[in-house]
């Protein structure tokens, strides 16, 4: 059972020695309306940690070449916000770890300055001018204004189990953990972008929410998930269901496993999943990402022994941006990371060889990258 929500693992993981090299994000994704034309647009905001221990008063920038010279690591609390579409950007907003609040027992609260996100809330601001963000390659962003205040109601959860359990979490085996406490959830409010109001509500945000830790970033990077769903071979909307998938190239300690994901469609109370980590089903996995003039491209398909999701996915580029992180160890490995919240596509669910449904989806975010 997949849909098992655990909020001590949306708690803030960076102890022991990730607490001197590693990061931290909690990831929001949704929908909103423009409160007076109706225009439809998606937006995303991450609060992202990294290197608490190293860090003091003010951000330490990792791409900066002073620091990248002398072996000086990025320490900061990173507020990343943006929106997909034709406009697509991405903006930050840095804080150093003497001005940040971070809750150190479920539920998880983080605070700096005006921004704030816990379980059933997050708000904040940021901006950055065109002057700035021209003369600051560091801090990896574009030029905007964007203002949020939200509630959060995560509705389904995605619990991979074993893998990010709390054995699993102290030994810090894995370079990159993930948990998706809200693959399914409701937000409410309003974000104002760039002086326009957009009003959210939870029968139309398709909202996503979850959190990824650990030393260092997957390459492949892959990511789909949306709620946006309607059956092709009823025609009814599917209000009870939601698809998740991501990975690429787990490692366990220096061993890698290559082409791995991990996968969960909760089909209005039913449960397929397909985990590499519980050997026991014969999870088996074929996956294929790829980049054309104007689209992201991915095929996935996965069986168990009884099950199978397949899943067709196109994002059209102009709507994508090329996401921006560093490493806890100051490399920046990804810079052909797309990222999207305007995906499409479809997905076939099969049990028992049996074709149950094939579902038309909206809406999708999505990510996929390779080191370059």
């Amino acid at each position: 059972m997949f849909q098992k929500h655990d909020i001590t693992r949306d708690t803030c993981q960076l102890f022991g020695g990730q607490a001197r090299l590693g990061y931290d994000w909690w990831w929001h994704s949704l929908t909103a309306h423009h409160e007076v034309t109706g225009e439809e647009k998606a937006f995303f905001i991450e609060f992202f940690v990294c290197n608490p221990k190293r860090g003091g008063v003010d951000p330490v920038f990792g791409q900066l070449p002073k620091n990248h010279d002398e072996g000086i690591l990025p320490s900061y609390l990173m507020v990343k916000c943006g929106t997909w579409g034709e406009d697509a950007r991405q903006m930050h907003r840095f804080f150093g770890w003497d001005l940040i609040r971070v809750s150190k027992h479920a539920p998880i609260r983080i605070q700096a300055g005006d921004c704030y996100v816990s379980e059933n809330k997050i708000h904040g601001s940021v901006a950055v001018t065109k002057e700035d963000a021209a003369e600051h390659p560091e801090w990896m962003c574009d030029a905007g204004e964007m203002t949020f205040d939200l509630k959060i109601d995560k509705k389904i959860a995605y619990n991979v189990g074993y893998g990010a359990s709390k054995p699993m979490r102290m030994l810090q085996l894995f370079e990159m953990f993930w948990h998706a406490e809200g693959m399914k959830t409701a937000y409410e409010g309003k974000i104002k972008y760039n002086g326009e109001t957009y009003v959210v509500t939870p029968e139309t945000c398709y909202g996503y929410a979850d959190k990824n830790w650990g030393k260092d970033f997957t390459s492949p990077w892959v990511w789909l998930s949306s709620n946006d769903l309607v059956s092709e071979m009823t025609g009814e909307r599917l209000h009870d269901s939601v698809f998740d998938i991501g990975g690429g190239c787990p490692k366990v300690g220096p061993v890698a496993l290559p082409r791995q994901l991990l996968s969960a469609f909760y089909y209005e109370g039913q449960e397929f999943e397909f985990n590499f980590s519980k050997f026991w089903t014969g999870c088996r996995t074929i996956f294929d990402c790829r980049e054309t003039d104007t689209q992201i491209i991915w095929h996935v398909d996965q069986r168990t022994w009884k099950k199978r999701m397949v899943a067709d996915i196109t994002c059209e580029k102009k709507d994508m941006l090329l996401i921006n992180y560093e490493a806890p160890n100051g490399k920046k490995l990804h810079n052909r990371l797309w990222n999207g919240g305007n995906g499409k596509g479809t997905i076939e669910l099969y049990d028992g060889g049996e074709l149950i449904d094939r579902i038309h989806a909206e809406h999708i975010g999505c990510e996929y990258g390779e080191y370059c």
